[in-house]
């Protein structure tokens, strides 16, 4: 089972684990009603290295992005779907729109994103290459989301 770590301690933490030799590996996201998409997704990600730090965003942040009415699920209990996973080692959690300061500190091995992505769009391109880290681009299930997930629960679809 994973854990969720504080954001003060992660980059030190990050840089023990590669200074012997592991494979750090970070994505990031809401994740509010955790899908076969996100399971998916995830198991993925993990198979790019040792460990996996899911940087997720903070109720704060998914109201942001999302709206009004999101997250549904509040950000510890995201985090601790999240670290039942046995893919997931690690959630951290973060209160801006972007992740980029926080992939900047800690300075992952690899980062993945889903494949709507690719470097020209990707926002954190720049600290990707200023850091040299290693970028994935993953597919996505057809047709999961949680938005079609709450349009279906909503008889909205």
């Amino acid at each position: 089972m994973g854990q969720v770590l504080r954001r003060e301690n992660i980059a030190e933490f990050v840089r023990n684990l590669q200074k012997s030799g592991k494979t750090v590996v970070a994505t990031n996201g809401c994740f509010d009603i955790l899908h076969v998409g996100h399971v998916r997704y995830l198991q993925k990600t993990k198979s790019f290295g040792d460990y996996l730090i899911v940087l997720l965003n903070s109720d704060k942040s998914v109201r942001a992005i999302k709206g009004e009415g999101r997250p549904i699920n509040n950000e510890n209990d995201r985090a601790e779907i999240l670290t039942a996973l046995s893919c997931v080692d690690y959630v951290v959690l973060f209160d801006e729109n972007s992740p980029r300061e926080l992939l900047d500190e800690i300075k992952p091995n690899v980062y993945t994103k889903g494949a709507d992505y690719n470097m020209e769009t990707l926002p954190e391109a720049d600290i990707m290459r200023k850091n040299g880290t290693r970028v994935e681009f993953i597919e996505f299930v057809q047709g999961k989301s949680t938005t079609n997930t709450i349009n279906k629960i909503n008889n909205k679809e």
